[in-house]
């Protein structure tokens, strides 16, 4: 998740630099025709092209607010996740104790115990993180050039770099890793491994019954979240609107130039024609510059229509990359960042050795991933 205050004009050529070079060119060929060739029947009347302008700001705009839904839905979810995480360990903090105990542990032995469900927990977190970091074949993030270019030369998405089975190393026990790793769903059978040990602690008198209950809620909490933060990363964006708008905007952007190169053509003319009132010209060189301007003025067909069709693509882009929120983008909201943030938090409060809980992940390039 980005976290400057405002993207740069440069961060934003530079996404869509190749776009922009394409609009260049399907801008220059008309107007050469038109202008060099003299193909004047080439153009196309300003009044459908504007209404399909209207038309496709309507759709990229239905397109824009349901992506942000969907980013908005995944952020409430992962803040959700610190949630109930905190009351997890709260509750595993002061729960699990000797008060009903059939035989009684050492405050260490006690602790052991809180610790390996704390860092179960966060081995689901890993679980969780891996999956969403999946790719899926409507995502476009990994296999768009611009945006590979421009997140890869300047982030490493752990995801992408650590295997599942590194980042649970530590975690969990390697035979619960074996387990964890062999099945389909891996964060599920995280929360099954906890579920376990619950009952087992419960029938030893290290948890009370109504405590046992309390913790068991923490664990059916976390799988509704895990649950809804598949069904965003499992269920896209309707491909049908998303090909479709995509489709839009390229029949915009080549048909575009056709209709505003006969609008500056004409404007020029007009300009032409009140010029040629005052010759011999005033004194002022001025007045010949702009005659000169005036007779060319199609050429600035190029400058606008790239001005225009990066609006409008730009903004097809922004909901592209917004409608898959946890791909590992600058845009999707930073899972790794916040379960670090999360993992910090509950080892704190089960009151963890300062040493070995780990630092923070810091920004880069005021990014958070």
């Amino acid at each position: 998740m980005y976290i400057k205050r405002n993207y740069s004009i440069k961060d934003m050529f530079s996404w869509t630099r190749k776009s922009i070079l394409i609009f260049i060119i399907l801008s220059l060929i008309p107007v050469l025709l038109y202008s060099g060739l003299r193909w004047y029947w080439l153009h196309i009347p300003w009044l459908p092209i504007g209404l399909i302008g209207t038309a496709l700001a309507f759709i990229i705009s239905f397109k824009n607010n349901a992506s942000y839904d969907r980013l908005w839905e995944a952020r409430k979810i992962w803040g959700g996740i610190v949630n109930a995480s905190r009351s997890f360990a709260i509750r595993t903090n002061h729960f699990i104790t000797n008060e009903h105990a059939k035989e009684k542990l050492s405050e260490k032995e006690l602790f052991d115990i809180r610790k390996q469900l704390i860092l179960r927990h966060v081995a689901w977190m890993s679980s969780l993180r891996h999956a969403l970091r999946t790719p899926k074949p409507w995502e476009i993030s990994h296999i768009n050039k611009s945006d590979r270019d421009y997140v890869d030369k300047r982030f490493k998405v752990r995801e992408h770099n650590f295997s599942l089975d590194s980042e649970l190393t530590g975690y969990v026990t390697e035979e619960e890793k074996a387990y964890i790793l062999s099945q389909r769903n891996k964060q599920a059978a995280c929360l099954n491994l906890q579920s376990k040990q619950l009952l087992d602690l419960k029938e030893k008198g290290y948890i009370w019954e109504f405590s046992h209950l309390e913790i068991e809620k923490s664990l059916v909490e976390f799988f509704a979240l895990q649950g809804k933060a598949e069904r965003i990363k499992n269920f896209p964006y309707p491909r049908q609107f998303a090909t479709l708008n995509r489709f839009f905007i390229w029949i915009f952007v080549v048909l575009l130039p056709f209709a505003i190169m006969h609008e500056f053509d004409h404007i020029g003319r007009e300009v032409v024609e009140f010029m040629l009132q005052f010759k011999p010209y005033p004194s002022g060189g001025y007045h010949h510059l702009i005659e000169i301007i005036g007779r060319h003025s199609v050429w600035f067909t190029i400058p606008f229509n790239v001005i225009i069709s990066w609006i409008f693509y730009t903004m097809e882009r922004v909901g592209d990359v917004s409608e898959n929120p946890f791909e590992g983008t600058l845009n999707d909201v930073p899972i790794t960042t916040m379960s670090r943030g999360i993992e910090i938090d509950i080892r704190q409060i089960i009151g963890d050795e300062k040493s070995k809980i780990p630092k923070p992940i810091e920004p880069v390039y005021h990014t958070q991933l």
